[in-house]
């Protein structure tokens, strides 16, 4: 159980820890849950794997490759549908633990209204909406690397729900705060700053890529320079708005996650650090609570854009 001085909110919803674990990384929520001395109330949220309108089978292998300092993945959305995930998934999860959001992908605006009006009517406690992925031949980067087609899914998710949305923003884009800029104006609540970026790996002895899907999404701490500066950059536009960040990207301590929050983030995302320490959670717990005590800090409030520029 995480110490009360963690205890904060995002987008509304009352979390234990800022710390929020990210789609793809923790399946639909119970993956981790089978690992000893793991326990979903030692985190703010889960964000489960990526859902699509009907069932997708993914790309091709290889689907993940270990780079220096991170990995490449892609996975392709593999997923069982939405129908299946809220009939079947959701009533398996304790919503009593932690909050669970929901990861909305598409590739057209209507199949992105039709799950998001499914996850509508059901209790998940906030929906995050995927325009960023960058392993997907369809959708994904198409969307996420546009800013008006950005700001049209979300517009259109936006009709579909009251629940709080999350505007998932890519960091392969021209202008990510124009892009924060639109998807505010289209009714995003919150962003996750960033998606992973676009890159690839090569077998130098068959000269072919090693991924199945020759390009994948690189994360890990080989990332964490691109996603401070993003979360930064998106946090001057959503700071007057009252738009809050998660933001992601290579956190792996206290310390990373601690950076991140004096950048803008009001949450903070773990993923890639999870597939090589299960229970890497309550460290960086940990580490955040001594920190704030040792800064006389009640909160990780006054923390949030304490950057001084």
């Amino acid at each position: 159980m995480a110490s009360d001085v963690l205890k904060t909110e995002f987008c509304g919803i009352p979390m234990a820890s800022p710390i929020v674990l990210l789609s793809g990384c923790v399946g639909f929520g119970e993956e981790y849950t089978r690992v000893e001395g793991y326990s979903n109330a030692d985190v703010g949220a889960v964000v489960l794997k990526g859902t699509t309108g009907d069932a997708r089978l993914g790309n091709p292998p290889h689907r993940v490759y270990e780079t220096p300092d991170g990995m490449l993945n892609a996975i392709g959305l593999q997923n069982p549908g939405v129908d299946a995930v809220v009939d079947t998934i959701l009533p398996g999860l304790d919503f009593s633990e932690t909050r669970f959001f929901a990861n909305v992908s598409g590739s057209t605006i209507e199949e992105y209204e039709r799950v998001t009006k499914r996850f509508d009517d059901s209790d998940i406690d906030a929906i995050e909406i995927n325009i960023s992925c960058p392993n997907v031949k369809e959708g994904g980067v198409q969307f996420g690397n546009d800013p008006e087609m950005s700001a049209r899914v979300v517009a259109a998710c936006r009709a579909q729900t009251s629940k709080p949305i999350i505007a998932k923003l890519s960091p392969n884009q021209t202008d990510i705060q124009e892009n924060a800029r639109l998807c505010i104006e289209a009714g995003t609540d919150g962003f996750a700053v960033i998606n992973t970026l676009m890159g690839m790996a090569i077998d130098s002895e068959t000269r072919k890529p090693i991924i199945g899907n020759v390009r994948g999404g690189l994360s890990g701490p080989a990332i964490k320079p691109v996603a401070l500066l993003k979360v930064q950059q998106v946090y001057e536009v959503a700071k007057d708005h009252g738009v809050p960040i998660i933001g992601q990207g290579g956190i792996t301590t206290a310390k990373d996650a601690i950076e991140f929050i004096i950048a803008g983030a009001s949450a903070v995302g773990v993923g890639t650090a999870l597939f090589y320490d299960p229970l890497v959670c309550p460290k960086i717990n940990a580490g955040i609570a001594e920190y704030l005590v040792s800064h006389q800090l009640e909160s990780i409030a006054p923390l949030i854009g304490s950057l001084e520029l």
